[in-house]
């Protein structure tokens, strides 16, 4: 079968490199034993609907860095019917691209000069296949060469920096490596701003459809359920004890210092995707986000679940007050594991449920197919369908089902079958849909800065207030003194910060309304 496999294949990928659509009947003698029955609620959706189905490509192997592997990555993901690429552009500090914030990879893969960016997106838009610039965000190097840029962040603020310089994440007992990794800490002012700007140069320079988050959060190498042990940068603990009042060394259960790191990772994020909608409105922001162990039921058992007692990281706030426009959940489980099975399912039901608090915020399953058959794969993908998500991902082009991850077959050996099972007959891929951009004309938000005279610039409460002076929104000021709401009510509003009120102002449409500082006495 894999001989067959490999034919009906290659005769999808020539039709998709001339702009031609596999057809089902091409692949129509494909086994697919072992994919469950769809019912009538599986249907293959239709041309005019619409579906997010997404394929993470990572950079820690072949896949995206020289023009021949953008070829067949394109034409397998058209084969596929896949429509956007979540492509790793940002790897730990450095950018598989010629023109960014961070300097270009040193990776002896790419050729030189070769921009492996610039070629996706155009190969990728000439078959209708969405590009979004995936970066990790926090991850800087891990080895114990340096780089050899001195400019890279990890030479400019690494080890051996001392005082504001030093941007680290740092553990509780001194520890500045997570497994591999030296990581950025979001509780820095300098080391946020330079995430920031990482994003916001890929996008200003490059047609991307999109940027996504990863790893935006505290690291691991924790105790399971929680604490953080992460956080304990100099200047970050210099900045909560001014910032809250707090002395001496916080434990890393402490409820204050939890939430004030959580709050970071916020800020982080709410300021990131300020900056990427006033570059450009219709670049969507969505961020990978984590999904340790059970699902919970509500919003109330999430406040207990492990992404946000472990790591820090509430993506809950983040879609609540749509700083995301896309949720992929990595929700990486073993669909042939009945407890792991049983945890996939309650992630994609408390997706469905913020989906309905917050309809404009898209809500996506990730599915580990380097950790799942074939069969199982496809499985996650009715049951995502079922369960009323706007789409579906898959870990990764590189590793596309538990086989190749051991090492037992490789890629090219089972890409074949994963797109028969996909996009063939019968399969949940079956026809191709599209994926739209952000609608720019419902962006209407507002970002500000505060100055003061004496006292932190963070962690002041920011309130907005509608014209009837009632507050509709909180949030809090980041190192730099930033703010910002991404969902404005319609007519004027007012900004209150520590007792000093804005002009009444009417944000603008399609655009992101800058405000003049506020200054603070």
């Amino acid at each position: 079968m894999t001989h067959k496999l490999t034919a009906v294949l290659a005769t999808s990928l020539l039709l998709a490199a001339c702009g031609t659509a596999p057809q089902s009947s091409d692949l129509d003698a494909l086994d697919t034993q072992g994919v469950r029955t769809p019912g009538p609620h599986d249907s293959p959706r239709g041309r005019g609907q619409q579906e997010l189905r997404g394929l993470w490509v990572d950079a820690f192997g072949p896949g995206m860095k020289t023009p021949a592997e953008i070829d067949v990555l394109v034409a397998t993901a058209r084969a596929m019917n896949v429509n956007v690429l979540f492509a790793q552009v940002g790897r730990r500090g450095d950018c598989y691209c010629n023109n960014a914030a961070m300097p270009r990879t040193n990776d002896p893969a790419v050729p030189a000069g070769f921009d492996p960016l610039a070629d996706l997106i155009t190969k990728a838009h000439a078959q209708g296949i969405q590009v979004h610039a995936w970066i990790i965000t926090t991850a800087i190097w891990n080895s114990t060469t340096p780089p050899t840029d001195p400019a890279h962040a990890f030479n400019a603020h690494g080890l051996g920096k001392t005082g504001r310089d030093f941007w680290l994440m740092v553990k509780n007992d001194g520890t500045t490596r997570g497994g591999n990794d030296w990581l950025l800490d979001p509780g820095h002012p300098d080391a946020a701003e330079y995430i920031r700007n990482m994003y916001v140069s890929v996008v200003k320079n490059y047609d991307v459809d999109g940027i996504q988050f990863d790893r935006v959060r505290y690291t691991d190498f924790n105790p399971v359920g929680g604490p953080s042990n992460w956080g304990y940068n100099p200047t970050a603990l210099e900045r909560y004890r001014a910032e809250t009042g707090a002395t001496g060394m916080p434990l890393p259960g402490d409820p204050q210092w939890s939430a004030w790191r959580m709050q970071q990772v916020t800020n982080l994020v709410r300021e990131t995707a300020l900056a990427v909608k006033a570059t450009k409105p219709d670049v969507s922001v969505n961020a990978a986000t984590i999904t340790y162990g059970a699902g919970p039921a509500n919003e109330t058992e999430w406040l207990r679940s492990r992404p946000y007692t472990e790591v820090l990281q509430d993506w809950v706030t983040w879609v609540k007050e749509g700083y995301l426009d896309v949720n992929v959940m990595m929700n990486y489980k073993r669909d042939f594991v009945p407890a792991q099975s049983l945890w996939f399912d309650q992630w994609n039901q408390f997706a469905a449920s913020l989906q309905r608090v917050a309809p404009d915020v898209h809500q996506v399953s990730g599915s580990a197919i380097y950790l799942n058959d074939i069969a199982s794969s496809v499985n996650q993908v009715w049951k995502t369908r079922q369960a009323g998500l706007s789409g579906w991902a898959g870990y990764s082009y590189r590793t596309p089902d538990k086989d190749v991850n051991v090492g037992t077959r490789t890629k090219e050996q089972v890409l074949p079958e994963l797109t028969a099972a996909l996009s063939g007959d019968g399969g949940p891929f079956e026809r191709a849909v599209r994926w739209d951009r952000p609608n720019p004309a419902k962006l209407r938000a507002v970002s500000g800065q505060i100055t003061v005279t004496i006292g932190p610039l963070g962690s002041r409460v920011v309130r907005l207030l509608d014209n009837s002076g009632q507050e509709v929104a909180r949030t809090q000021t980041d190192g730099q003194g930033r703010y910002g709401f991404m969902r404005l009510p319609q007519g004027p509003v007012q900004i209150e910060v520590s007792g000093v009120t804005s002009e009444k102002f009417t944000p603008l449409p399609r655009q992101v309304t800058l405000l003049s500082p506020i200054a603070l006495p």
